[in-house]
C-alpha cells in the first residue's frame, strides 16, 4: 500500500497545486482589469503608485489572503476531481479488491489533509497578518470612492480608554492622522465629570509617538464642584495607544498576529468596549478554517469514491454547490455575529459543526458498502 499511498498523495497535492495556481492567475487577471481605473486615480495622488507598483506591493499579499480564504474549498474541489477520476477508471475498485479496507485507502487523504491544515494554521496565525499589513496599506485605493472614504477619509471618531475615560474627535482624517474638535473626558465611578481637555486641533507625532493638541483648554473639577481652568497653545499627550488602535477600522484585526489580537481583545474588554465581535470572528476563523480542510477532504472522498452515472460531471456539480454553501455560510454568519445574534465562537465554528456529522455519516456509509 505504500506505493498506492504515494500515488494518492501525489494526485492530491498535484491537483490541489494546479487548482491553486489556476485560481490565482484567473482571479488576478480579472481583478486587475476591474480595478485599473481606480489604480489610475491613485497614480494621480502619488505618481509612484502605478500598475506595476500595485503588482509588486499589493497583489502578492492580496492573493495570499484570497488563497487562505478559499483554501478549504480548493481542497474540497481538488479531492472531488481526482477521486472521481480514480473511481471512473475503476482504480478504487481495484485497490479495495486487493484486500485493503476503505479506512486504509483513506489514510493518505487524512495525512495530506492534516499536512495542508497545519500549514494553513501556521499561515493564518503568524504569516497572514504580516501580509495583511502590506495589503491593507494599498487596498483602500482599490475601493470605490464611498468605501475608500471610510478608510482614508475624514469622519467623527471616538474611543473608550477605560470604563471612565473617553475621547471624542469631531473630524478625524485616518490617512493624515489629524483632526479637529478634540475632547478628552474623565469621570468617577458615579459618572461625575472630574476632568475635561479640549483642543481645536490634534495630530499624531509619529516620531515621538504622542498626540499634539493645539489651542487647548483644561478643566479640572474639584470635590466642592469648583473648577480649575488652564489653557495654552500646544500640549503633548500620550494616551497609551496609537491612532490605529484608538480609532480602529475593520481591517485592524487582520493586521495582528494571534497573540497580538488576543492581547488587543483583552485590553478592549478591560476598557469596557463591547463591540468586539468582528475581531473575535477573525480570531476564531483562523483556526476553524484549517480544521474544515480535514472535514471537507473526507466529505469529498465519501461523495466521489464511488462510480456514478454522470461520472465526474455530477460529482463536480455537487462539490461546487456544497462549496458555495460553505463559503456563503461563513460570510453570512459573520454578519449575524457582528449583529450580536450569535456568539463569534459559535458563528465561526457552526459550518464545521454542520458539515462534520454529514461527512462522518457519508464516510461510514461508504466504508461499509
Amino acid at each position: 500500500m505504500k506505493i498506492i499511498d504515494k500515488y494518492i498523495i501525489k494526485k492530491y497535492l498535484g491537483t490541489f497545486s494546479f487548482m491553486l495556481i489556476l485560481l490565482s492567475i484567473v482571479v488576478l487577471v480579472i481583478d486587475v482589469q476591474q480595478k485599473i481605473p481606480r489604480i489610475e486615480n491613485a497614480k494621480l495622488l502619488d505618481p509612484k503608485m502605478d500598475l506595476m507598483y500595485f503588482l509588486i506591493h499589493f497583489y502578492p499579499f492580496w492573493i495570499l489572503n484570497l488563497v487562505v480564504t478559499f483554501l478549504s474549498i480548493l481542497v474540497f474541489i481538488s479531492v472531488i476531481y481526482f477521486t472521481s477520476r480514480m473511481a471512473n477508471n475503476t482504480e478504487i475498485v481495484a485497490i479495495i479488491s486487493s484486500g485493503a479496507s476503505f479506512h486504509r485507502f483513506a489514510r493518505p487523504y487524512l495525512l495530506t489533509s492534516v499536512f495542508i491544515a497545519l500549514i494553513s494554521l501556521t499561515v493564518n496565525h503568524m504569516v497572514l497578518p504580516w501580509a495583511n499589513i502590506k495589503k491593507n496599506q494599498l487596498e483602500a485605493y482599490t475601493y470605490n470612492s464611498t468605501n475608500k472614504e471610510k478608510i482614508l477619509g475624514t469622519a467623527p471618531a471616538s474611543a473608550q480608554l477605560s470604563k471612565t475615560e473617553y475621547i471624542f474627535v469631531n473630524s478625524w482624517n485616518k490617512k493624515e492622522k489629524r483632526g479637529s474638535g478634540f475632547v478628552f473626558q474623565r469621570f468617577d465611578k458615579n459618572r461625575r465629570l472630574l476632568y475635561e481637555l479640549k483642543a481645536s486641533e490634534v495630530y499624531w507625532d509619529q516620531a515621538k509617538k504622542q498626540f499634539v493638541l493645539n489651542n487647548y483648554t483644561e478643566k479640572t473639577i474639584n470635590k466642592d464642584d469648583s473648577e480649575k481652568l488652564a489653557h495654552g497653545y500646544e500640549l503633548r499627550k500620550n494616551f497609551g495607544h496609537s491612532p490605529e488602535e484608538l480609532f480602529p477600522n475593520e481591517l485592524l484585526g487582520q493586521n495582528k498576529t494571534t497573540p497580538e489580537l488576543i492581547k488587543f481583545i483583552e485590553r478592549e474588554k478591560e476598557k469596557g468596549n463591547g463591540n468586539l465581535n468582528s475581531y473575535l470572528n477573525e480570531l476564531h476563523q483562523r483556526t476553524s478554517m484549517p480544521v474544515s480542510i480535514i472535514i471537507l477532504t473526507f466529505l469529498a472522498l465519501s461523495l466521489a469514491s464511488q462510480k456514478k452515472r454522470g461520472g465526474l460531471g455530477i460529482n463536480l456539480a455537487v462539490g461546487i454547490s456544497l462549496a458555495f454553501v460553505f463559503v456563503f455560510s461563513f460570510e453570512a454568519l459573520k454578519v449575524v455575529s457582528e449583529n450580536k445574534s450569535m456568539t463569534p465562537f459559535l458563528a465561526m465554528w457552526f459550518p464545521n459543526l454542520v458539515f462534520l456529522p454529514i461527512a462522518l455519516i457519508l464516510y461510514l456509509k461508504r466504508a461499509n458498502q
